[in-house]
């Protein structure tokens, strides 16, 4: 077993959280909404602005210990009550395998059979919060209509309590949370008659109460003899602080398991040199009770015994958190968000205040990021360090092996080379970020006071790196794709438009924001005989293959104009071009030439949107233009050609399906939406009004497919 628990003494609750009767707002609220539905455990959180958080205010049932990873919560988290705040509805997860399914993050760290619900704390125009609450797994898998009602309504009067005291002023604050007291004691009273407790003292096994952080309470001499530990060192201790070779994180798991769940569990630990003792833990609401015997039939190898240290700190790294971070850590895409995870879940556990990330670039040190220094120069001058420098950062990133200073003159004692280079910390610990036997970085990790790394503090330190490690391994090789497909795009499309004469023109493109930023969306404008030729179109994919056909595609397009074909015909053999490649994608296309002086443009597409037209007197339109099929479908495709009037001052807009189509918008609402914004800024300078056109999809969180943009005005 190892220390879960949250040690906290519990404080007042602060004025600003309570009644004008003096009763915790959020505490009562609390307690209230469990005895109706006859809940577990629960919790309330408060919705913090800036930035938006939810952070736990108050809980009951369970020891804090239990959510630590979700005391702070994002609202873009995959967490229920993020999900409950940022949806405005219930959210009901029945059982562990519906969790699992919806929420791995909180099963891999709670695999225990529960249920539970999560609720928004909102009136309808403001959001103050959420409440979750949880079961047994023995309860009915489905929540009932008479308890969604009770839960809802209890949420609701708690809204309008919080929407009082916000227009009054009336800051609310955390509450002490709501656990059963501890049973400390050794007077027979504890647990009731004298007679009862002599009859506990001569069974032939033991048995000990646990409150719900684990403090002992009761111990019969029997469990004193089997444990070989005194009743009086046991009694209002931690089972695990009194019995060193049960600090170990398979007994905390089964703590935990019991807990949560309400069932019966045990493990069987081995008491040096060689006894081994079963235990059985039957949990309550206020508790457990636990059964010690000797264990029959033992033959494998237990846990490794750690070295008794009755003074030794808290553990500075629970199960629950590694197993939380290394779910962080697998969700991290780009380096940048490696360096912050280590900025929000690792330096805080471990007391840091300061962090630099470093790795190699052709022999020299790179900082990746840091975090903590207040004069940014502090950390960056280390970048471009060459790795033979003999600096602790560039040595351990050598080398692989770690290396920890507890203060500035054993620093400067080993590094005289850092003499005058303080950057205002006492402490370091570097740690090599090994990944696949290879040292991909450095974390350097600071403190501001003087610091002692124990013996278990330092392993703790250098597994962190090694989850750390994997992560930045993935960030790095992705980082460099993304730069590569970035470069290949930016190659693959033109970096300006052409000035022609009769002609302006403006052009935009948007990546996709899911999988490498690059895609198969293009445009080109290029000169042709008696004006211009323009195209846009879209290759299906999102992916370097994309990108690689879009620039065979525009390539062959500029061939075919070159050699004088009209548009149907260039239309015609880019479609060859494509079936005889060939490749398994398809393209759509929308080609046209434009010819001002004669106050005209001739089009020809294959399976692409419409153009709009914007007419002199501020008039949209959607150019009905016939076409053909996709291009790479049917090599005895044709793709007639139109012509529409281009007077001066007309505006073509081509575009792809990116600008108008979305999972939850008709395709035609889109296009009607598109054409009243062409028709009420089209006026405006091209520039302008290509910004105008793609800004809600440019300040959009998530595009799922790439956007080109082409705007051709005839001059006057």
């Amino acid at each position: 077993m190892v220390g879960v628990s949250d040690d906290r003494p519990p404080s007042p609750a602060p004025p600003a959280a309570r009644e004008s009767g003096g009763q915790p707002v959020l505490s009562l609220a609390l307690a209230s909404m469990m005895e109706e539905v006859h809940a577990h455990s629960g919790a309330v959180y408060l919705l913090g602005a800036d930035p938006p958080l939810l952070e736990m205010a108050v809980m009951a049932g369970l020891p804090r210990a239990f959510a630590a990873p979700w005391e702070r919560v994002a609202l873009h988290a995959p967490i229920p009550v993020a999900d409950a705040v940022r949806e405005r509805r219930l959210v009901w997860v029945g059982d562990g395998e519906e969790m699992a399914r919806r929420y791995p993050r909180v099963a891999v760290v709670l695999p225990y059979p529960f249920a539970l619900v999560a609720l928004p704390v909102a009136t309808e125009s403001t959001t103050y919060g959420a409440v979750f609450l949880t079961w047994p797994g023995t309860r009915p898998a489905e929540l009932s209509d008479r308890e969604r009602e009770q839960l809802t309504a209890a949420c609701a009067r708690l809204a309008l309590r919080l929407e009082r005291a916000t227009a009054a002023s009336l800051p609310i604050q955390p509450e002490p949370d709501l656990l059963a007291a501890p049973v400390v004691g050794g007077v027979p009273g504890t647990l009731g008659s004298l007679e009862a407790v002599r009859m506990v003292g001569r069974l032939p096994y033991g048995l000990c109460s646990l409150d719900l952080h684990g403090r002992v309470g009761f111990a019969n001499p029997a469990a004193a003899e089997l444990m070989d530990i005194p009743v009086s060192r046991l009694l209002g201790t931690h089972l695990w602080t009194s019995v060193p070779w049960l600090n170990d994180p398979v007994y905390e798991d089964r703590y935990r398991a019991a807990l949560l769940s309400q069932q019966t569990t045990s493990f069987v630990a081995l008491r040096p040199p060689g006894d081994w003792l079963s235990f059985r833990l039957y949990p309550t609401r206020t508790g457990l009770s636990v059964r010690i015997s000797r264990a029959r039939g033992v033959s494998r190898p237990g846990p490794a015994e750690p070295v008794p240290d009755e003074a030794a700190p808290p553990r500075l790294v629970t199960i629950s958190q590694v197993v939380s971070l290394t779910g962080a850590l697998s969700e991290a895409v780009g380096v940048r968000d490696v360096v912050q995870l280590i900025a929000d879940e690792i330096a805080p556990t471990v007391g840091s205040q300061g962090l630099i990330v470093l790795a190699s670039r052709a022999g020299r040190l790179h900082v990746l990021g840091h975090r903590g220094y207040p004069d940014p120069f502090t950390a960056e001058r280390f970048d471009g360090t060459p790795l033979t420098e003999r600096i602790p950062s560039a040595q351990v990133l050598r080398t692989g092996v770690p290396a920890f200073f507890e203060s500035w003159d054993q620093l400067e004692r080993l590094y005289p080379a850092r003499r005058g280079t303080h950057d205002g910390f006492a402490a370091w610990a570097f740690l090599p970020l090994i990944a696949s036997g290879r040292t991909v970085g450095t974390c350097v990790l600071a403190y501001e006071r003087p610091h002692s790394f124990t013996t278990e503090e330092r392993a703790i330190l250098t597994s962190l790196a090694g989850l750390v490690a994997q992560a930045l391994d993935r960030a790095l090789i992705y980082d460099a794709k993304h730069r590569l497909a970035h470069g290949l795009q930016e190659a693959l499309l033109p970096h300006s438009l052409p000035e022609l004469s009769g002609i302006e023109a403006a052009a935009r493109y948007l990546p996709a924001t899911r999988g490498m930023d690059i895609g198969g969306d293009f445009y080109d404008l290029v000169p042709a005989r008696g004006g211009a030729a323009a195209v846009i179109g879209d290759v299906q994919g999102h992916n370097v293959t994309a990108a690689g056909l879009m620039g065979q595609v525009r390539t062959a397009v500029r061939a075919y104009t070159a050699v004088g074909q009209t548009p149907e015909e260039v239309v015609r053999s880019t479609n060859r071009l494509l079936i005889d490649l060939g490749t398994e994608l398809f393209a759509s296309a929308l080609y046209l030439r434009l010819d001002p002086g004669r106050g005209r443009a001739v089009l020809a597409r294959a399976g692409h949107p419409p153009p709009l037209l914007r007419r002199p007197d501020g008039r949209v339109g959607v150019l009905e233009v016939p076409g053909g099929p996709l291009l790479g479908i049917d090599p005895s495709a044709e793709y007639p050609r139109t012509e529409v009037a281009l007077a001066p001052g007309s505006l073509l807009v081509l575009y792809t399906d990116g600008l108008v189509e979305s999972p939850d918008v008709d395709f035609e609402d889109a296009l009607a939406d598109l054409a009243h914004r062409l028709s009420e800024a089209g006026d405006l300078a091209l520039d302008e009004l290509a910004d105008h056109l793609v800004r809600h999809e440019a300040d959009a969180g998530e595009r799922l497919d790439d956007i080109a943009l082409m705007l051709l005005r005839a001059r006057d």
